[in-house]
């Protein structure tokens, strides 16, 4: 059984810093690119950040581009996000998502697997 279970939300200052983090489980995960995907109250879930099987290539939405990191563990079957100069914006909540043996692109209908989120509250 596929599980994915991310960590690291939590209530913040705009200004500031957070890292997710994602663990999965029940898959082999150095063959899935990896993705992050966000989704505001009353709003369409939304392409954050990819990387691919082996860490090497990575893709980020313009929105968050230069403030956010995307990183994987294969070691630890674990992918991270790294935001900083966080927004009131960023506000939603933020879900990991894995692609086995895709390009990790911005669609979520790419992706087989998704967690059930960690919230991200930036209070302006």
């Amino acid at each position: 059984q596929v599980q994915l279970v991310e960590s690291g939300g939590g209530l913040v200052q705009a200004g500031g810093s957070l890292r997710l983090s994602c663990a999965a489980s029940g898959l082999t995960f150095s063959r899935y690119a990896m993705g992050w995907f966000r989704q505001a109250p009353g709003k369409e879930r939304e392409f954050v950040a990819t990387i691919s099987w082996g860490g090497g290539s990575t893709y980020y939405a313009d929105s968050v581009k230069g403030r956010v990191t995307i990183s994987r563990d294969n070691a630890k079957n674990t992918v991270y996000l790294s935001m900083n100069s966080l927004k009131p914006e960023d506000t939603a909540v933020y879900y990991c998502a894995a692609d086995f043996l895709g390009s990790g692109g911005s669609s979520p209908q790419q992706y087989q697997y998704w967690g059930r989120g960690t919230q991200v509250t930036v209070s302006s």
